[in-house]
């Protein structure tokens, strides 16, 4: 249970990571997610596990429209509720998006949209996929006591993109395993500065700059799992939402749920709470446009993540107590967190220039010749853009170059 929420709370109990259901093991992943529903939600789970072919063979909508209209009643704890949303949210996308941007759905059946809504809204989530359904809690192990490496691993729901989505889901996942020895820093350093004890805070940013060097190098991993042809031609499209997109202009129509139509962001690596916490704690001030696009993506956080948040913003700042402490440690150690964080920023930086940027010049080169069945044209609304919405290489420049400034002499 969510301990009772005093405001002198965060000064008269230490910061714990378990007050806001978080792992400290697993950081913000959910630890052994479920991958089965109960029985009566097998129409949903039938479909599900056939996503890909259903899209690729152009058949998913006709199988949805013929999905019976299920009560969400029967589920049960959050993590039923998390596998649902998560399921629906894939089922969502394919559906809007299996012709392309050319024939988008601009309705979602009732059948489908009320029971996302109403376990988006049990959740606090928005009814869309978002980072959460599709790292967070979407991974099994295939030996369950094997080890987290990514031969042992599949995601539990996929779209079209064969092995290099499954490597995009997976490799994005180890990326944020690798966050959690920092999301556990994270507490200690707010403990550390609460407590005044700068040895306990030295230690923590250091374990902080060693989980995030550790995430680089899970994200060079992409390279070895994901082709760059099949990111941009096939699995950014099913990541896109319907907010400031020319394909779904008005948003989508969520039948028995929503009448007018509603407009919401993709799926984007800006709705990740691990970089916006070490943000917050390091005391990064990035720039009013980028700054307000980023707290727009906390919208699709789960609650408790959000309350994490928050909670490092309302402690003492470390940026200021580094600044004033006599401690001379203090200032290297912040100082390698801070430069762990900017190649963390600059890594994803090159990593976007090959699967968009470099990409979308190969498939224009490609462009009237034969290409292959599971092939889609590249949608023309995201050229350049990440599926967030953010103009992406400008974007990830800028919060890299404000990274950089935070940096103390």
């Amino acid at each position: 249970m969510m301990e009772m929420n005093n405001e002198h709370a965060n000064v008269a109990s230490p910061f714990t990571l378990r007050r806001f259901h978080i792992s400290e093991d697993y950081g913000f992943l959910l630890p052994n997610p479920l991958n089965e529903l109960p029985p009566f939600y097998s129409p949903w789970m039938a479909i599900a596990h056939d996503l890909p072919h259903l899209i690729e063979n152009h058949q998913l909508r006709s199988y949805v429209e013929k999905m019976p209209l299920l009560s969400t009643q029967h589920l049960q704890g959050h993590c039923e509720l998390y596998l649902a949303h998560l399921v629906l949210s894939f089922i969502t996308m394919g559906y809007v998006w299996q012709e392309g941007e050319k024939g988008t759905a601009k309705v979602l059946p009732r059948n489908l949209a009320t029971p996302f809504g109403e376990i988006s809204q049990a959740l606090g989530l928005p009814p869309i996929l978002v980072h959460a359904d599709f790292v967070l809690v979407n991974w099994k192990k295939k030996n369950p006591s094997g080890p987290l490496h990514i031969e042992n691993l599949d995601p539990i729901v996929s779209l079209p993109g064969g092995d290099s989505m499954r490597g995009f889901i997976l490799v994005t996942f180890l990326a944020e395993k690798a966050a959690a020895p920092g999301i556990k820093a994270m507490a200690r350093a707010v403990n550390g500065i609460l407590q005044l004890n700068n040895r306990i805070l030295e230690e923590a940013l250091q374990e902080l700059a060693q989980a995030l060097k550790a995430m680089t190098t899970a994200l060079k991993k992409m390279h070895d799992y994901v082709d760059p042809a099949i990111f941009y031609g096939v699995i950014r499209i099913f990541l896109s939402g319907w907010k400031d997109n020319p394909a779904l202009p008005r948003g989508l129509i969520y039948e028995g749920f929503s009448e007018e139509p509603v407009a919401y962001s993709g799926g984007s690596a800006a709705q990740s709470t691990t970089l916006h916490a070490f943000d917050e704690l390091l005391g990064i001030q990035h720039s009013r446009e980028t700054t307000a696009f980023l707290h727009s993506m906390r919208e699709y956080m789960p609650p408790h993540h959000r309350a994490f948040i928050k909670e490092i913003q309302s402690a003492p700042p470390l940026r200021r107590h580094v600044l004033t402490s006599e401690n001379k440690e203090l200032r290297p150690a912040y100082n390698a967190c801070v430069a762990a964080l900017v190649d963390l920023r600059t890594y994803h930086i090159a990593m976007v220039t090959k699967y968009i940027m470099v990409a979308a010049t190969k498939a224009k080169a490609r462009q009237g010749q034969a290409t292959s069945d599971h092939s889609m044209s590249p949608p023309t609304f995201l050229e350049g853009k990440g599926t967030g919405g953010s103009g992406a290489v400008s974007f990830l420049k800028s919060v890299r170059d404000t990274t950089r400034e935070a940096l103390l002499n």
